[in-house]
């Protein structure tokens, strides 16, 4: 069953790509535009419409209902002209929500300055996360930025932490972290309560600010 809201994702280059089909498998209505016959071909039985067309047309854009989408997602890659350009288009055509992606800190700047909802930088997020792979002292697993000081991070149970239920272990007052999902070899245990077993090999979905997750054990 298709869920309510709206995407149209512009620029069908990896990023467009994996955002485009990753909305369309959770059952979203996904409209994917691109000027390459190629990509659309590609793409096209993984969407739910793939438009081949120059996004900088303005009144192809009318054609096509663009205002009636409740989020645009902006993926052309390096040509930042196009990519600004498209963005202004979107946003005086009266789409409820842009977001689009930003090459580096400057072009980010300027899509705010423009009125983008919300700018991405998928190459600079990527290399945030495998930096903090690489480096924490945890075992960490994932690591998602909420903001400069919280993240949700996947680790690894650590041992202590084996054999203990969350209530006994009361990780919200001695670590200031919150687990909200536990993931064995079995099942995804989402808003585990506190009798919520820990067992050996189990892997932790943690909240909480950068300070905090540091501090747990190894």
């Amino acid at each position: 069953m298709k869920k309510n809201k709206q995407f149209v994702v512009i620029g069908i280059g990896r990023f467009g790509h994996s955002v485009a089909t990753s909305l369309y498998k959770l059952g979203y209505e996904v409209l994917v535009i691109d000027n390459s016959e190629k990509e659309i071909q590609d793409i096209a039985n993984q969407v739910t419409h793939a438009v081949q067309l120059d996004a900088r047309d303005e009144e192809a854009l009318k054609r096509l209902g663009i205002r009636n989408f409740d989020v645009a997602i902006v993926a052309i890659g390096d040509d930042i002209q196009s990519n600004i350009l498209v963005s202004v288009m979107l946003k005086e055509l009266g789409v409820q929500k842009v977001v689009a992606k930003a090459k580096d800190a400057l072009h980010g700047r300027v899509l705010e300055k423009i009125g983008v909802d919300r700018v991405i930088y998928p190459e600079r997020d990527m290399g945030i996360r495998v930096a903090h792979n690489l480096t924490s002292v945890n075992d960490l697993l994932d690591y998602i930025e909420l903001s400069p000081d919280y993240s949700i991070v996947e680790v690894f149970a650590p041992q202590e932490f084996v054999d203990n239920t969350i209530g006994k272990l009361n990780l919200r007052a001695k670590y200031r972290v919150s687990v909200i999902a536990i993931k064995s070899a079995e099942e995804i245990n989402a808003a585990p309560g506190a009798d919520a077993l820990i067992k050996q090999g189990d892997i932790l979905v943690v909240i909480g600010s950068n300070q905090a997750i540091s501090n747990l054990p190894k």
